[in-house]
Parts: structure tokens; sequence; C-alpha cells
């Protein structure tokens, strides 16, 4: 479904992205592992289409999205969701912060209808809000004010908030980053709760032990290009590459 092909980006004279190949499908889950400052991050901002590569494409369905034009280009980014390191949140309730993912996502004519009538919250807006927050275990917090939660609990309402609006790929940088076991298995929970619904689930981190447990694949990000995709067994028992090798044996590679 998302696809980046012979992607390639850099900062100045630093290459961080190079010549690299990657997709991921419907109902599959995608894990890209490497050491901290590799570049995961960058990456999944390539793929969520909120940065553009300086060469090489990337696409959704098929569809190129930087030859688009911009109203085709937007139409293809709200198709991704994106859930980052570090939660946030407004202050309001819980439930009005998971609406606003699907609020943003409607066409701005729809938006303007809506506000202009003053319907704050439609019965199928607020079903898509309940179901979310209930596959993160927050239900019973939806009234509650997002600034009273927990960090864990934060976490989870981001990731409530994108899975309400039923994006096509889900990219989730670090999402259980300096969270307690409770919420790590939440979350872990909530991702193979996206993968069953056929969304398609890229998760970039550093933690190997997490990467086998979700992953139906795991990609290795070194030295700006991935040097191994495949099911957890084959990646982490018989690598082909030596690079990923001594990533995994646990000596610092770049």
């Amino acid at each position: 479904m998302l696809r980046a092909e012979e992607l390639s980006l850099g900062y100045g004279e630093e290459v961080v992205i190079d010549d690299l190949n990657l997709a991921v499908d419907s109902g599959e889950v995608l894990t890209v592992i490497g050491p901290s400052g590799v570049g995961k991050t960058t990456l999944l901002r390539l793929l969520s289409l909120s940065l553009p590569p300086d060469s090489g494409r990337v696409t959704l369905d098929g569809r190129d999205v930087w030859a688009a034009d911009e109203a085709e280009r937007l139409a293809l980014r709200r198709r991704i969701g994106m859930v980052f390191q570090e939660a946030s949140l407004f202050d309001a309730s819980v439930g009005r912060n998971v609406e606003y993912g699907l609020r943003i996502r409607r066409p701005w004519r729809d938006r303007l209808r809506e506000e202009l009538l003053s319907v704050v919250r439609s019965n199928g807006t607020a079903e898509a809000v309940t179901e979310a927050l209930d596959i993160v275990g927050l239900a019973d917090k939806i009234d509650q004010a997002a600034r009273s939660l927990s960090g864990g609990e934060a976490q989870r309402v981001s990731f409530a908030r994108a899975l309400a609006y039923d994006p096509d790929v889900l990219l989730l940088d670090e999402p259980t980053s300096d969270l307690d076991p409770r919420n790590t298995a939440v979350i872990e929970s909530a991702i193979e709760s996206a993968r069953d619904r056929g969304i398609g689930v890229v998760v970039a981190t550093h933690d190997m032990h997490q990467a086998e447990r979700v992953a139906d694949r795991i990609a290795v990000l070194l030295g700006s290009d991935i040097t191994e995709v495949g099911p957890a067994e084959s990646v982490f028992e018989n690598p082909r590459d030596e690079r990923t090798r001594k990533f995994i044996s646990g000596e610092l590679v770049y």
C-alpha cells in the first residue's frame, strides 16, 4: 500500500536516508529497528508525507504523492496517521482530543458547514471516538480533562486520536518509549487491533524485543539504508547482512 522507492534525503552534507526502498501492506505490522540517531524518525516523516525527499518516490496505492497536485496530495496525506514519541494533547477533554483528528481530516467545506450549524459531535463521530478509546482502554475517561492523565495514558489518547479516523496507514515513532509495562502492553494490543482492522502499521523502535513481539516483518535501518527486511526469526537468528549481525549482537553500528 505505502511504498518508498529509491528514497534519499540529506541535511547539508549529511546523508540521512540514501537510496532506500521499503513497503508496508494493508493489515501488516512492519517494525523499523536501528540505533538512536540513525534516522528512523526522519524516515517516518518521509512516509507520512510531511517531508519531501531530495530524490526518489513515495507512493500510496501506486500514486506518486509528490508528483500529485496539492489537492490530491492533501487527500493522500489524510489517509496516513502518525503518533509521535511524546504525546501532545490539547487542554480539553479526552474525547475532544480524540475527536480533533476526525474534524481536521474532513474536507474544509464540511468542517465549515459543521461550525455554521453548531454541530459539535455527530452520532458517527461519537461512535468512532468511543470505539478508539475503548481499544486503548480509556473509554471510561472520555469526559476527563486530558491534562490530568498520566504520561502513559496521554500516549494512549494520542494513539486513539490517530486510530479514530480509520487511516489506511499508521506510523508510530517509539510509541512506548519510557512507558511502564502496563501502558506498553495496552499500546502493543492496540497495534494488533489496528492490524486486524486492515491498517498497515509501521513502528519505529530501538526496542528489539518489542519489534519481535509485534511485527509481521522487521526492517533494519543502519547507515542511512535498510540492510535487511524479513520475518523476525530470520532477521534475528540468521541475518544475511554483516552490519545487521553486528547491530543485533550489540555492537554500535551507524
